[in-house]
């Protein structure tokens, strides 16, 4: 098939993690499901960073945050450093027609990434009672009307950034299961059973997206890639380079070998995304890319493709220098800053949030390096890089994280990473990320 035939449908959310019923979580999402036991599932999928401008710029350029610059929040002031090297131009080159709907959340004024066509709601901010349905009223019109071309579509769903609706009757709070890293309480049941309530909506989103492209007659034409930026917006998840923070849904379905309802248990970055559609449509890969393609997976010619993935947080609402390495058994953190209490305003507001807190959150000590056996230990919780006996193994993985750092050209090696003029940033000290910011200057 050649690649004038094929279409790419990107369907993405905010802060969902794995946190669907494809991954075997109680959260009712019937359409992402069906697209699992269609598609492909990769079980170890992470972010590469697990904030939400970063990630998604590191998917669209297939590379590093601090490589593309994107080493904030958009809304606050960071950008690309070159949107030329966002995918659609290297699609257009090939002969692709780009169009967004919904969110975006890499740039201030969207005009500037560079999409054929795009919508006229603020790309940021405040959402209307309306705009879950808007988006999915435009992505299938568009869908209805596709051009001609083969097309890049980019739909950008909100759900399930906070603040969650209230949950329906199915979602009560009484039975329900709240993530590991938090206790179990009648606050954080009533926080995440309202998660699963946003969730709901957004498995409705898309697969109303999803009946669109099969009655448009595309969906055997289209390599569809549902995703999210990170985990979930609850304490110890968003903005953790643990897995509760880097680990990510990701659902493939299309042609050539996107199929069947398997399931891979390969580690995979969101940077593989750009080369492996590269390789799929059969052009050149630009220079910048630092991922690698996930068809040999997909073919079944190897195990795996990278030997370890690398995740790294510079600024959320507050700047919390951090870089970390996974591989298949052990994560090393290291934290690149004097600061050993939590980051609070890096952490969003919740009943969740107001639990830990009164139990006296703010003062828990935080490790200059973290090292986890995730054999053992999958949920991070005990900490083994004072332990003489883990001496070997974390000097390997120090080395791999300054190897991939040096190589990157890692700004962090130099000193503290200072932000773009007229940045706006929160007081690590502080509490939430809605008190008053200060600006750079």
């Amino acid at each position: 098939m050649s690649h004038k035939h094929r279409n790419i449908l990107y369907l993405h959310s905010h802060d969902t993690g794995r946190y669907i019923q494809p991954y075997g979580h109680a959260v009712p999402t019937p359409h992402l499901q069906q697209l699992a036991e269609e598609g492909v599932l990769f079980r170890r999928a992470f972010s590469a960073a697990p904030t939400c401008s970063p990630s998604r710029a590191c998917l669209l350029t297939g590379q590093s945050a601090h490589s593309n610059g994107m080493l904030g929040l958009a809304h606050r002031g960071f950008a690309l450093n070159d949107y030329q090297q966002h995918l659609v131009h290297t699609l257009r080159r090939a002969g692709y027609y780009s169009a967004l709907v919904g969110i975006q959340h890499i740039a201030a004024d969207t005009a500037a990434i560079g999409y054929d066509a795009w919508p006229d709601e603020p790309w940021c901010g405040p959402r209307s009672e309306t705009f879950h349905q808007d988006v999915v009223n435009k992505a299938v019109d568009f869908l209805t009307h596709a051009p001609q071309q083969p097309f890049f579509l980019s739909v950008g769903f909100f759900e399930t950034h906070r603040e969650f609706p209230e949950p329906a009757a199915t979602d009560s709070p009484t039975y329900t299961l709240v993530p590991p890293t938090l206790p179990d309480t009648p606050a954080t049941r009533l926080d995440m059973a309202r998660y699963k309530a946003s969730a709901r909506l957004l498995d409705q989103g898309m697969g109303a997206v999803l009946t669109a492209l099969q009655s448009a007659g595309l969906a055997d034409s289209t390599l569809v890639i549902c995703t999210t930026d990170h985990g979930l917006a609850f304490p110890g998840m968003k903005t953790t380079l643990t897995d509760h923070g880097l680990g990510v849904m990701l659902i493939m379905r299309g042609p050539d070998g996107f199929n069947g309802g398997r399931v891979l248990d390969a580690m995979v970055s969101q940077v593989d995304l750009f080369p492996t559609l590269c390789e799929w449509l059969a052009i050149e890969p630009p220079p910048w890319l630092q991922g690698q393609s996930m068809l040999p997976l997909i073919r079944d010619e190897v195990a795996e493709i990278n030997e370890a993935i690398f995740g790294e947080v510079n600024y959320h609402a507050a700047y919390e220098p951090q870089r970390a390495v996974r591989t298949q058994r052990w994560k090393y953190i290291r934290r690149y800053d004097h600061r050993r209490r939590p980051v609070l305003p890096n952490i969003d507001d919740s009943l969740s949030k107001d639990v830990w807190l009164a139990y006296g959150f703010d003062q828990r000590p935080v490790a200059a390096e973290q090292l986890y056996d995730l054999m053992f230990d999958p949920t991070e919780a005990h900490n083994l890089a004072d332990d003489p006996a883990m001496a070997e193994v974390l000097d390997d993985m120090r080395g791999r994280l300054n190897r991939w750092m040096q190589a990157t050209d890692d700004p962090l090696l130099q000193g503290p990473i200072a932000p773009p003029p007229g940045a706006v940033f929160n007081d690590p000290d502080g509490l939430s990320p809605k008190e008053p910011v200060l600006r750079s200057s």
